[in-house]
């Protein structure tokens, strides 16, 4: 399973690249703005400053929901550097916008997806990645793992080649569940991918081998 980091803060990605398992971010309008990004100017260069950090697909997301601003908007974005993948709403203008850049060679993430029947239009249309939000289906007393585990399950039966993307991921659990319904990718808060290295067998052995070199060495 690939790692994104959702954020829009340079450090951490920087962090998550360094740690030697990132293989791309996902981006959108709340995360750029809570680092205080304005503008449209401003944040295509945040853009371009997180493609120079990672090695990996970067999701830009449009604003507009019309299907003619999302085309315009979306062209743009993707000319800014290749790996941008250019992140769409799943409305009916969303879809339709996916099947124009699936034509046009431009990769997409459809994002806000709720259900299978988003899901399969979605790859139907064409997306690269679709992308289903775990943490806010849970929120409602909805089974967000169960969500991605059927989706997987509708693309391997039908052929599907669009990747299952677990978006809203809220904790590490949420991860090791992702990776048991078969999700493609998994993108998550930093603090949730690092916290996948905390096992207390793990702190008390390491504890005891130090101990034990001490006894031998002094």
């Amino acid at each position: 399973m690939k790692f994104f980091i959702d954020t829009a803060n340079l450090d951490q990605i920087r962090e998550a690249n360094d740690l030697g398992v990132l293989d791309g971010v996902t981006t959108n309008p709340s995360l750029m703005a809570k680092e205080g990004i304005k503008g449209v100017e401003n944040q295509r260069a945040h853009y371009l400053k997180i493609c120079e950090i990672v090695d990996g697909d970067v999701s830009a997301e449009v604003i507009s929901t019309d299907y003619e601003g999302m085309i315009k908007e979306g062209e743009e974005l993707a000319a800014l550097n290749p790996h941008i993948v250019v992140k769409v709403p799943c409305i009916e203008a969303g879809i339709k916008a996916i099947k124009y850049f699936t034509d046009k060679g431009i990769r997409t993430n459809c994002t806000l997806v709720f259900s299978r029947g988003q899901a399969l239009l979605a790859a139907k249309a064409g997306a690269t990645y679709v992308s289903p939000f775990v943490g806010r289906l849970d929120d409602i007393s909805s089974d967000g793992i169960e969500l991605v585990a059927k989706i997987v399950e509708m693309y391997t039966y039908y052929g599907y080649e669009t990747e299952v993307l677990a978006a809203s991921i809220r904790s590490t659990q949420h991860i090791i569940q992702c990776i048991e319904a078969g999700a493609d990718v998994a993108t998550c808060p930093l603090a949730a991918i690092k916290g996948l290295l905390k096992h207390p067998l793990t702190d008390s052995g390491l504890a005891t081998f130090l101990a034990d070199y001490k006894k031998v060495n002094g």
